[in-house]
């Protein structure tokens, strides 16, 4: 059975995963697009999206417990 406690840190643990590996991005991509490497925006536009995976993914292994 899922507790409260399992969704709170199912929310902790992929907010914070995400937010490094968004982050990452971001920063990777604005460094690059900076000094004149226009390939960054191919690093930094698909951050977000790419930050949403780790919760998923952890919200998936949640909910194969039911």
């Amino acid at each position: 059975m899922i507790d409260r406690s399992d969704i709170v840190w199912l929310g902790v643990s992929s907010a914070v995963s995400g937010c490094l590996i968004g982050g990452m991005m971001l920063g990777i991509g604005l460094d690059l697009i900076v000094n004149g490497q226009p390939l960054g925006w191919l690093i930094m536009l698909p951050g977000a999206p790419v930050s949403a995976i780790p919760g998923w993914v952890l919200a998936r292994r949640l909910a194969r417990q039911l």
